[in-house]
Order: C-alpha cells, then sequence, then structure tokens
C-alpha cells in the first residue's frame, strides 16, 4: 500500500515510454522541446501545491505514499507532474499526427471563447472555493493568451484530443482520490471546490488536468518550432 501512489506514476507513464521510440513515433526526438516544457510547467504547478497543501485545499494520505517528502510534498507528487505531462504529450504528439483535417476557425474560436466565458462565470460564481477559482482563471488566461497573442495554430486540435486525454486522466484522478481503495490517495477539502464529482473525481480535476497539459503544450509547440524539430524527415 505504500507503493500505491508511485505504481500510479510509473503505470500512467510506463507504455508510452516504451513507444516513445517507435520508428513511426519517435517522440524522443522531441524531448530537447519536451523536457524544458515539463521542467518550467512542473515548477508553476509545484509552487501551486505546495501553497494548496499549506492551505489544507487538498492533502495526502501518508498509508499509500513512501515517506519520502521535498517540503509538505510526497515525492510522488513530484513525480506526477513528469508522468502526467509526458503521458498526455506524447499522446497529442501521436493524434495530432494522424489528424490531418484541422477544425474551421470558426468552430475553434467558438470553442475558444466558450470556454473561456463559462470558466469567468464559473470563476466569479464560485470565489469563494479556492480550487474552482484559481482553476478556470488560470484556464480563461491561457486560453485568451494563447488564442490571441500567440495565435496557435494547434489549438484546434487540442480541442479535438484533448477529450479523447480526459479518459486516461479520470481513470488515474480516480485511483488518486479513491476509486477501488479505501480511501483516498488525494484528498480534497469539500469547502474549497463546487463539490461536484465524476466518480470520486472532483469536477475541476479534468480543468485542473487541462491547464497543466496546456502549458505544457504552449512551450512544447514553441520550442518545436523554433528549433525545427524533425520527425520523419519533416518538421513537426
Amino acid at each position: 500500500m505504500k507503493s500505491a501512489y508511485l505504481l500510479v506514476d510509473i503505470l500512467t507513464i510506463f507504455v508510452p515510454f516504451l513507444f516513445s521510440f517507435h520508428p513511426k513515433l519517435l517522440f524522443y526526438k522531441t524531448w530537447k522541446a519536451f523536457f524544458p516544457a515539463v521542467i518550467i510547467t512542473g515548477v508553476v504547478f509545484i509552487v501551486w501545491d505546495i501553497y494548496f497543501t499549506k492551505l489544507r485545499v487538498w492533502g495526502f494520505n501518508p498509508t499509500y505514499l513512501m515517506g519520502i517528502y521535498i517540503g509538505n510534498l510526497p515525492i510522488e507528487e513530484f513525480l506526477f507532474f513528469f508522468c502526467i505531462p509526458y503521458s498526455c504529450v506524447f499522446t497529442y504528439h501521436c493524434l495530432a499526427l494522424f489528424i490531418k483535417k484541422t477544425p474551421s476557425k470558426l468552430w475553434e474560436t467558438t470553442i475558444t471563447y466558450t470556454l473561456i466565458v463559462v470558466s469567468l462565470v464559473l470563476a466569479a460564481y464560485y470565489h469563494e472555493q479556492k480550487y474552482t477559482i484559481s482553476t478556470f482563471l488560470l484556464m480563461s488566461c491561457l486560453l485568451l493568451f494563447t488564442s490571441k497573442v500567440l495565435k496557435a495554430e494547434w489549438l484546434g486540435k487540442f480541442y479535438l484530443i484533448y477529450p479523447i486525454l480526459i479518459v486516461p486522466l479520470l481513470i488515474v484522478d480516480g485511483v488518486l482520490t479513491g476509486t477501488g481503495l479505501n480511501n483516498p490517495i488525494v484528498w480534497y477539502n469539500p469547502s474549497e471546490f463546487i463539490g461536484l464529482r465524476i466518480m470520486t473525481v472532483p469536477v475541476e480535476d479534468i480543468f485542473y488536468g487541462l491547464d497543466l497539459i496546456f502549458i505544457n503544450l504552449v512551450i512544447y509547440q514553441y520550442l518545436v518550432n523554433k528549433n525545427h524539430i524533425p520527425f520523419n524527415n519533416k518538421a513537426i
């Protein structure tokens, strides 16, 4: 039981890591873009994590931890911010290669502004819940910055792919929040989120995951394009 969280981390990254060297995928060739992205994003989320753990917005059950801590976070939580982005960016990388037709600009813009408006409304309505307001405010800022400042061409593909990523994210988050276990590995203060759950997963986790993967992708895509990282004799 002490290795439960570590096992979740390992199982999350195991298959994506092995297939990173597949001759039709060659994800390892993009590591020079991925590693800076995951380190920068990880720092942001770890600082957020440390602060919210201190405020007891969420916390960790020592029953399922090895007992190694850095500050107030278990080592498994640090690994989480590497393993989850790795598997998700790898999956995005693979699916983006096979999606030949990108959505129309009108469709992309409609989705972007719908998400921004909904996230701002939810942040305003649930302004007393720390997890809710921080997650949705960050999401609205990210979408606005990426669409209007960066004018990212990959945004439409992201909207197609993220619903697919939600499935494994819910599985991982489900285990962490107690699905199939006697108690959750990660617990949430019920006064700090909306209270809606998908099985055992707070609904905010879906958008927290979006924030996490989105920041990784913004940096990753920027470095891939800047450095003209090749993939099968062409740029990604």
